[in-house]
C-alpha cells in the first residue's frame, strides 16, 4: 500500500469530527450497467470509507461552503458507491438527486477529445495534420516574441507548425484562459472565441489574427485549443459537433442526459450555479451561466449528470468499451493516455507532477503532486467544481459533481481530491 498524503488525510480527519453528528444512511446505488459484464463483481468500500466521503460532502454542506455534491466512485467497471449531500437549488429546497443536470466546463474536453480521435480512427484525421489543413487561416498565425515582462515586442513564423496533436494535447500556443495574466493574454480573452458573438466557426475565424504565446509543441497552456480541434472535427466528420456527438458517443453509450446547454428540457432538474461574495459567503452566481444558444464549443458547454459522464469514465477505463459498446480501439485509449507533455500542467496552481496526454492530464510522477494518485492515473476537472478521475492500477474511477464559480474567496475545490484519497483501494 502506498503510504497516505498526510496532507489530505488531515483534511478528511477534521472534516469527519466536524460533522459527525450528521451522518445518515447511504445513498443508494443508482443501476448503471458494467464496463464489462463479465468481470466478476468488485471489492467494495470499506465502511469507514463510505462513510467519511459521505461526511467530506455533508461537512462542506453544512459548513455553508458549498450548495451540494453527487459522486459516484467505481470499481473494476462496476459502481460501488453513491454520494448526495446537499442542494441543486438551494432557494427553492431541491435536494441533490442523481440524476441532477450539471453544466461540466471544461470536463467538455475529454469528449470532444474522443470525438476527435473516432475520426483519427477512421482516417478523416491526423494526429501529425496541420490544423492549416482544415482551417487554412491558421497557417499564417505568427508567434509573440516576448519581454521578461510578458510585452511583445516582435513576431515570428511558426516553427513547426501548428498539428492537430498539438491542439490536443495543450500545447499549441493557443491562449483565451482567465488565468493568463500576461497583457497578450489579456488580448487572446478580449478579441478571441469567448468576446462577442456567433456561432463556433465565427469565433473560430477571429484567432487568426491573434499571435501564438510559443512555439507549437514546446509548452502546454490552457486555453481554446479544443475549441479550434470542435471546429476542425466538424469540418472532417462533415456534420455539426453536437450531431456527432449524440450519435457517435452520447447515444451508443446511454448517456440520455448529456447535451449542450440549450437542449436542456424546462423540466430538468439543472443544478443552480452558486460562487462567494467578497466576505467569502455562498452566493447565487449572478447573471446568465449557460452557453448562448447559437454556438457548441469543444472546451465547455456541456450539460450532464453523474451516471452519465461515468459511463464515458467506464469506457476510457476499459480502453474504450462500455458495456459491449465501442467507442474506441484500445490502442487508440492507450495513445490518449501517453504523454505529450511531460510536465507543467497547471503549475499555475503550484500544482506538480501532471504531464498531458490527448485531452486528458495524466499523472506523471506521484511523489511530486499532492494528489492521491498512482502513476498512469488520468482526470480532468471543470471550472464549476467537476471532476473525473480514472486510476488503470487500482481499477478505482469516480466522478464528483458539483456547481460552484471559481473565487478568489471560494476555496479551492478540494472535495473531489479528498474522495479520490478515500476511494483508492488500500
Amino acid at each position: 500500500m502506498r503510504s497516505q498524503n498526510p496532507m489530505l488525510m488531515a483534511v478528511v480527519a477534521a472534516c469527519i469530527l466536524s460533522v459527525a453528528a450528521c451522518g445518515g444512511e447511504g445513498t443508494p446505488i443508482p443501476e448503471l450497467p458494467a464496463a464489462q459484464v463479465d468481470l466478476p463483481d468488485p471489492e467494495p468500500l470499506s465502511g469507514w470509507r463510505r462513510w467519511a466521503i459521505d461526511l467530506v460532502l455533508e461537512g462542506r454542506v453544512w459548513q455553508g461552503a458549498r450548495s451540494g455534491f453527487v459522486a459516484l466512485v467505481a470499481r473494476d467497471g462496476r459502481l460501488i458507491h453513491a454520494s448526495l449531500a446537499g442542494y441543486a437549488d438551494i432557494e427553492a429546497e431541491l435536494p441533490m438527486a442523481i440524476d441532477t443536470r450539471f453544466q461540466m466546463a471544461s470536463m467538455t474536453k475529454p469528449i470532444t477529445a474522443v470525438a476527435a480521435m473516432i475520426l483519427v480512427e477512421e482516417g478523416r484525421l491526423h494526429l501529425d495534420d496541420p490544423v492549416a489543413r482544415y482551417l487554412p487561416a491558421f497557417a499564417d498565425m505568427q508567434v509573440a516574441i516576448l519581454d521578461d515582462e510578458g510585452e511583445v515586442v516582435g513576431k515570428t513564423p511558426q516553427s513547426p507548425e501548428m498539428k492537430i496533436r498539438h491542439l490536443l494535447s495543450f500545447a499549441s500556443g493557443i491562449a483565451g484562459s482567465g488565468f493568463e495574466p500576461t497583457p497578450l493574454g489579456q488580448q487572446w480573452r478580449d478579441d478571441g472565441i469567448y468576446a462577442g458573438k456567433g456561432s463556433l466557426a465565427q469565433r473560430i475565424e477571429r484567432l487568426p489574427h491573434l499571435l501564438l504565446l510559443e512555439q507549437p509543441g514546446t509548452q502546454w497552456r490552457y486555453g481554446a485549443a479544443l475549441d479550434v480541434m470542435a471546429r476542425i472535427v466538424e469540418i472532417a466528420a462533415d456534420e455539426p459537433l453536437e450531431a456527432f456527438m449524440k450519435r457517435r458517443i452520447f447515444d451508443p453509450l446511454g448517456m440520455h442526459s448529456t447535451y449542450y446547454g440549450k437542449d436542456v428540457p424546462a423540466d430538468a432538474p439543472l443544478a443552480r450555479l452558486y460562487t462567494q461574495d467578497e466576505s467569502g459567503k455562498l452566493v447565487p452566481a449572478p447573471g446568465p451561466t449557460l452557453r448562448p444558444p447559437d454556438w457548441t464549443p469543444g472546451g465547455s458547454g456541456l450539460v450532464s449528470t453523474a451516471p452519465d459522464y461515468m459511463r464515458f469514465a467506464l469506457m476510457l477505463w476499459n480502453e474504450g468499451a462500455y458495456n459491449d459498446t465501442r467507442i474506441l480501439k484500445a490502442e487508440t485509449v492507450q495513445t490518449m493516455k501517453r504523454l505529450e507533455v511531460a510536465s507543467g500542467v497547471l503549475e499555475i496552481f503550484e500544482i506538480e507532477g501532471l504531464g498531458f496526454g490527448l485531452g486528458v492530464s495524466v499523472v506523471a510522477d506521484q511523489a511530486r503532486t499532492v494528489m492521491a494518485s498512482r502513476n498512469g492515473d488520468f482526470w480532468w476537472s471543470g471550472a464549476y467544481g467537476t471532476h473525473f478521475w480514472v486510476s488503470p492500477e487500482t481499477g478505482v474511477a469516480l466522478v464528483v459533481l458539483q456547481q460552484n464559480e471559481m473565487s478568489e474567496t471560494g476555496g479551492p475545490p478540494i472535495v473531489p481530491f479528498l474522495v479520490q484519497q478515500l476511494a483508492l483501494t488500500d
